[in-house]
């Protein structure tokens, strides 16, 4: 069985001290497979946050993706270098960047769904250009054959049913997409709330699978991250939460009251 950590969110700058020590401790007594963090590792972009995340994320010493998220380009104070030069404060993790996962029959899936400008007054919502998906399009189709395909995104495709939302410009058509070419599940953040959604898609059924947050800026649920059980094919997802302590599949954590 192949164990992932799928955290999101973690706004360096905004950070939550508690719930990144419960994750790291973890981390570092379960010692899982790989972490897969699917955006908004800092909060302004700024260089110290990227330092101080690229920092805590290398502490982990496990293997580490990184998607980037909509807080991880400047931000509308800054629309020069938004437009001009979004991504010259990576550095302290830009190796992580959409890092290939060595993990038997598992493939990871990168697909970038923030833009630099957007024909719509929230640039904070999500986008799929034609050119990402392409690109991740490409990976699924020389995947081994018979592995879980996960895609490793920041928006979720389509709305989860939590309180926040992405509204993510031709990610219907993305989802569409990548279940025609066999993906398995969509890991993205964004929200702040844990979700399993089963989307059926051409005859096929494509899990959207959202992380929580572990900064302050919670909403219904309390700093959480999810746990990936993958086996002969199959994903377990299990939210599990900071001040509960608790370790359930997300749908019994939403049906609980706690997302």
């Amino acid at each position: 069985m192949i164990r992932l950590f799928h955290v999101s969110d973690v706004h360096f700058g905004a950070e939550d001290p508690d719930a990144i020590a419960w994750f790291t401790g973890l981390v570092a007594t379960e010692r899982p497979d790989a972490v897969i963090m699917t955006g908004d590792l800092t909060m302004r972009a700024t260089t110290q946050e990227f330092q101080r995340g690229g920092d805590w994320l290398r502490s982990l010493d496990v293997p580490v993706t990184l998607e980037i998220g909509n807080h991880d380009i400047p931000y509308y104070w800054d629309p020069i270098r938004r437009l001009l030069a979004p991504y010259t404060r990576y550095a302290a993790v830009e190796k992580m960047i959409e890092h290939p996962l060595d993990l038997p029959g598992i493939t990871v899936v990168p697909l970038k769904t923030i833009a630099r400008a957007q024909w719509r007054w929230n640039w904070s919502k999500g986008r799929v250009s034609s050119g990402s998906l392409r690109r991740a399009l490409s990976m699924i189709e020389k995947a081994p054959k018979g592995d879980a395909i996960l895609v490793a995104a920041h928006h979720p495709l389509i709305e989860g049913g939590t309180r926040g939302t992405a509204k993510t410009r031709h990610g219907d058509v993305a989802l569409n997409a990548l279940a025609e070419a066999g993906a398995h599940a969509v890991l993205s953040g964004h929200v702040h709330d844990p979700f399993d959604v089963p989307v059926e898609r051409g005859g096929r059924i494509i899990r959207m699978i959202g992380a929580g947050t572990l900064s302050k800026r919670t909403r219904a649920t309390p700093a959480a991250f999810n746990e990936l059980r993958i086996q002969n094919g199959q994903i377990e997802a299990i939210a599990r939460t900071h001040t509960s302590a608790s370790s359930k599949p997300i749908e019994e954590a939403v049906a609980a009251g706690e997302a």
